[in-house]
């Protein structure tokens, strides 16, 4: 089963790559026409070219999916941890959703956070993950709502399971500096039921009752499960329905032993 499941899995990722040389190819052809480059365009060849070029992009973007997956799966993935400031990097990420929470009329916040120290992580991949949790937040949240994005510094308390719990008190006393940065996105979409609330992270699964309303296959979340993963984190949401998702994921500020850093930025 395993053989076969590496075979589909490769095949998955054989076929994205062939379909991405054309999808590039068609996107520029489009491109060129909008510039007039080619000749001047009526008002009705400009919406019939937009419409072609958004859907171009939404292939794009399965495409690309479609080929994160099948590097995550098959273990292929490479990390690259730098030490560097996040605020800069969650910045960057709101900059480029700025115009499609517009578009949608949505509002988007964050705010920087002074107390975020510089740390090692994976920046790249980090914003990786921001973007599929923003992606997933504009969908689900209908127009006129509002999306944050939060990261602080936070305290990772990695239980053992054989040792007794900790009374309130004892924690009270116990101020440890922060071992690792929380980073949350909030929206105020209709919510997850809880039954879900674990069955979202998974391969390929959309929410019941949602599946011919909204774009994707259902790889976002899979795709950032396994990224947070890597980075030696961990994911999960908080939700009910009719109070919007909050999904928030912990990275430490140390990467796994196992991983190459490359130093600081420049």
């Amino acid at each position: 089963m395993r053989e076969r499941s590496s075979r589909t899995t490769n095949a998955l990722g054989s076929a994205a790559h062939d379909l991405k040389t054309p999808l590039s190819i068609l996107n520029g052809y489009i491109e060129l026409l909008q510039n007039e480059k080619l000749g001047p365009l009526n008002e009705r060849q400009r919406e019939i070219l937009g419409d072609m070029r958004a859907s171009g992009q939404r292939l794009q973007h399965f495409i690309q999916d479609f080929l994160s997956y099948t590097v995550l799966e098959t273990g292929e993935m490479k990390m690259h941890f730098e030490t560097g400031n996040l605020n800069p990097c969650l910045s960057e990420v709101c900059r480029l959703w700025a115009n499609r929470f517009q578009e949608r009329g949505l509002a988007l916040y964050f705010l920087a956070n002074e107390k975020l120290l510089e740390f090692t992580f994976d920046s790249a991949k980090l914003q990786r993950v921001i973007s599929n949790l923003l992606e997933n937040a504009s969908k689900f949240t209908p127009s006129g709502g509002t999306v944050w994005l939060h990261a602080e510094p936070y305290m990772w308390e990695r239980r053992n399971p054989n040792s007794s719990a900790m009374t309130g008190e004892r924690r009270r006393q116990n101020t440890p500096l922060p071992n690792s940065v929380k980073i949350s996105v909030s929206d105020t979409g209709p919510g997850i039921p809880a039954e879900y609330h674990i069955e979202v992270f998974d391969d390929f699964f959309r929410l019941p009752g949602n599946e011919a309303q909204t774009e994707g296959m259902g790889l976002g979340l899979a795709i950032a499960r396994r990224l947070i993963s890597a980075m030696g984190g961990k994911i999960w949401v908080e939700s009910e329905l009719g109070s919007g998702a909050k999904f928030s994921f912990i990275v430490p500020l140390k990467p796994p032993a196992s991983a190459p850093s490359k130093g600081k930025n420049k």
